[in-house]
């Protein structure tokens, strides 16, 4: 029996840097075109759109890393991830590749302690890139006025 040690992950930019996370976690990778904008949500909040019949939160990962607001444009991409909490939608200036990540090139950092980035998961050291690996679970639990958006999920549901 060969064991895999490599990660699979969606490697995507924001910013001038890239992040990367597990494809276990992702369901698919969209165009964004427009969300249904829904008052009082954090700022990094775009709204909600509708993925393969569901409502979906969308999350501007610039906003959420570097409070700016990312410019749409042809190569944005909705990244639709499941979390333990719910499906969201990352919002990110590119989606690059799959990239198979050998586990001795993922390091811990020491930034995982930071209260803000404790969803920095490791960095994946490889010959001529650094790739930030991102929790999507921690990501979301780390996001404020996170309760208020699944609670608002939930009542659009019914």
């Amino acid at each position: 029996m060969i064991v895999d040690l490599n990660e699979q992950a969606i490697v995507f930019q924001v910013g001038n840097e890239e992040y990367g996370i597990s494809v276990d976690h992702v369901i698919s990778i969209e165009k964004f075109e427009n969300a249904t904008r829904i008052p009082n949500l954090p700022d990094f909040v775009k709204g909600i759109v509708k993925s393969r019949g569901e409502l979906i939160p969308v999350i501007d990962f610039e906003q959420v890393l570097y409070q700016t607001t990312l410019l749409n444009n042809d190569q944005s991409k909705l990244i639709v991830l499941n979390t333990e909490e719910l499906h969201i939608g990352l919002l990110v200036k590119e989606a690059k590749e799959i990239l198979n990540i050998p586990q001795e090139s993922l390091k811990q950092i020491g930034l995982m302690a930071y209260q803000r980035t404790k969803y920095f998961r490791s960095v994946a050291n490889l010959e001529s890139r650094l790739i930030t690996m991102i929790d999507p679970n921690l990501l979301v639990q780390s996001l404020e006025g996170i309760k208020d958006i699944i609670e608002y999920m939930k009542q659009q549901e019914i």
